[in-house]
């Protein structure tokens, strides 16, 4: 055969391999589309449950709830872009992030998560960056060399983490030496875990090394590593999702892109996630002392604005409503023995007695399991914080105008039948108006009560006052300007109602029947 002839051969087949190869490497680089998608990714879009109080992985980086940022958000964002859907957030408190993936109100967890045995028991984790545990006080502190060395001090740690338990195994080896146990204080969040070293409340805080990297830049060096330990459970961030050995797969192969394609290392980067970058920070000019311009900023800023209303109208829609489940509830009371009489008892008692905050979580994450429908969007967290608060404060204003009834006068609902009164003209023109003048005082009181614990719904991600707080609080770490323009509000609502309800009690005060009857004397 001829040279020529083997290349009329040969060379078509080299192109065809090298086309073969190609396509296939192009394949392997190129995102997965419709058919690859994990079966978490439902309704086209991928929905992330994340805790925005821990920077420099999650958190609110401006003054809208909508400008989450950090390395758990930008790899989101990437499997969405290599999924070919859209991402979208629920943010919540770190103790919601299991039950409400468990409730399927969102398809994975990724917020700085360590991938831990004991959650794996429950839930597919994926790992994606990896971390160190560290144990941190006050610049200054000498260093330890071994975790006996915080005997009988205070470590405070973030409620709803593997830290106390991993810390209670530490416990358990120091009362073997017959040493004192390492005393635990949990706090909901990161930042107040922090906020306990710095006034001098705990000897130091178990963190990882990554959020120090950030925080030091944020605490101005106030803060360094006094010990780390090299727990291997403490090693991986994790994405995690409910159990499908097929969606973890598609996963773990997505995270694995991420890496091979290099566009994981550019977001280490960006959020400054190296040891060189915390060195750089080390020894920084300490902040100085209360900083007015955040204070007032915070004050006018259309976040704490949107905060304090959002608190307003939810005090306000769920004592109403309270007011009108109530209202019938008390008449049933003050009448006859039967079977409705007593399931109002059983109510009443049973949600005086509950934790209001069982309560939110119970209809936030636990209702969705009985019941599917819950699981969909139009489900916010705000409808389900009013059905909650409604339902919680009806129990306890069922009470205030039960009693309030039963303090009028019998005579006087005779007198009104003696007029030729019907039932209904009775309670309204008779009844009604002195009752209200009873229960005024103690109904103001329970809504000012209400006001205070909207802030509960922070857990469920509602972003009322509070919650406006802890965000720009992570973000910043300028705590006290913050909190300080938090309780400019909360007083000045507070007032406001106490204002209205004294003219709301001198408009009344013709019902007394005490001034009544020394007016007619007089």
């Amino acid at each position: 055969m001829s040279g020529s002839r083997y290349a009329t051969i040969l060379l078509p087949l080299l192109f065809w391999v090298v086309a073969c190869l190609t396509v296939q490497g192009a394949r392997a680089q190129a995102p997965a589309g419709a058919e690859g998608r994990p079966g978490f990714v439902r309704d086209g879009r991928l929905v992330v449950c994340t805790n925005p109080t821990l920077p420099p992985m999650t958190f609110i980086d401006g003054t809208s709830d909508s400008d989450l940022a950090g390395v758990d958000i930008d790899v989101a964002r990437w499997l969405g872009r290599y999924w070919h859907v859209p991402v979208s957030f629920v943010t919540m408190d770190f103790i919601g992030l299991f039950p409400s993936l468990e409730a399927g109100r969102c398809g994975m967890v990724i917020s700085g998560v360590l991938r831990q045995p004991a959650r794996e028991l429950r839930f597919d984790a994926v790992p994606y960056q990896q971390t160190g545990l560290v144990v941190v006080a006050r610049a200054g502190t000498p260093r330890v060399g071994a975790m006996e060395a915080l005997s009988g001090k205070v470590l405070a740690v973030q409620s709803g983490t593997s830290y106390a338990a991993r810390i209670a195994q530490d416990n358990a080896a120091l009362a073997a030496s017959h040493l004192a146990p390492i005393i635990i204080q949990q706090y909901p969040t990161e930042d107040q875990v922090v906020q306990q070293v710095l006034i001098g409340r705990a000897f130091a805080f178990v963190s990882q090394d990554v959020e120090l990297y950030f925080r030091q830049k944020q605490l101005h060096g106030k803060v360094s590593v006094i010990f780390q330990p090299s727990y291997p459970e403490y090693r991986d961030f994790a994405i995690y999702i409910r159990k499908d050995s097929q969606d973890r797969t598609a996963l773990d192969g997505a995270v694995r892109a991420l890496h091979d394609s290099g566009q994981f290392q550019p977001i280490l980067q960006r959020w400054q996630i190296t040891p060189s970058a915390a060195a750089s920070v080390q020894g920084g000019a300490a902040a100085g002392g209360f900083n007015w311009r955040t204070f007032g900023a915070a004050l006018v800023s259309p976040a704490y604005l949107r905060g304090a209303a959002i608190t307003l109208a939810m005090a306000v829609l769920s004592h109403f409503s309270a007011i009108l489940l109530a209202i019938p509830m008390a008449l049933k009371l003050n009448g006859r023995d039967g079977l409705t009489k007593t399931a109002i008892r059983c109510y009443v008692g049973l949600f005086r007695a509950a934790p209001t905050l069982l309560q939110l979580l119970f209809v936030w994450n636990a209702l969705p399991q009985f019941f599917p429908i819950f699981r969909e969007g139009w489900f916010t967290p705000f409808l389900a914080a009013w059905i909650s608060l409604s339902i919680n404060e009806a129990a306890y204003q069922v009470e205030i105008n039960r009693a309030a009834l039963q303090a009028i006068d019998p005579g006087q609902a005779l007198a009104g039948d003696a007029l030729g009164m019907s039932r209904l003209q009775v309670y309204r023109h008779v009844i009604f108006p002195q009752a209200l003048r009873i229960a005024l005082p103690p109904t103001i009181n329970e809504f000012i009560s209400l006001i205070k614990t909207t802030s509960l719904a922070s857990v469920i991600s509602l972003q009322e006052l509070l919650a406006t707080t802890q965000i720009n609080v992570a973000r910043s770490f300028e705590f006290t300007e913050y909190y300080a323009a938090a309780l400019i509000y909360y007083l000045l609502i507070v007032f406001f109602f106490l204002w209205v309800q004294k003219r709301i009690e001198r408009r009344f005060a013709w019902a007394d029947r005490l001034k009544a009857s020394q007016h007619a004397a007089a």
